[in-house]
């Protein structure tokens, strides 16, 4: 959801939102030690996608590469994406199935 100089809502379709985050990880645009992209090309819903992140330089993960599982709900922008890493990882914002939590994580949270 966006507002105007003037105030209004305006809300963005989950495909339009999707489909330009989906453009800019293909260009190659952002932080270049995080990728995403569609698990099926030929998913028109755009509901599932696979992503991975290059650990941090100078922390506990600099060199490792985490897989991670992102499906983005019907109500995708309103609610956040579900988030499971594949890879494991011990982080107090992913449960023991490596599903991050919403509440635990800022940025989900406020959401």
């Amino acid at each position: 959801m966006m507002r105007t100089a003037i105030g209004e809502e305006v809300i963005i379709p989950r495909n339009f939102k999707l489909l330009e985050e989906l453009e800019r990880s293909e260009k190659g645009l952002g932080d270049m030690s995080i990728s995403f992209g569609l698990v099926d090309q030929a998913d028109t819903f755009l509901t599932d996608w696979n992503g991975g992140i290059l650990g941090p330089g100078g922390t506990q993960h600099d060199g490792r590469f985490y897989e991670l599982r992102i499906r983005c709900p019907e109500r995708y922008p309103a609610v956040p994406p579900v988030v499971q890493f594949v890879s494991k990882l011990n982080i107090t914002c992913v449960d023991s199935k490596g599903f991050v939590d919403p509440n635990k994580l800022p940025a989900m949270r406020k959401w």
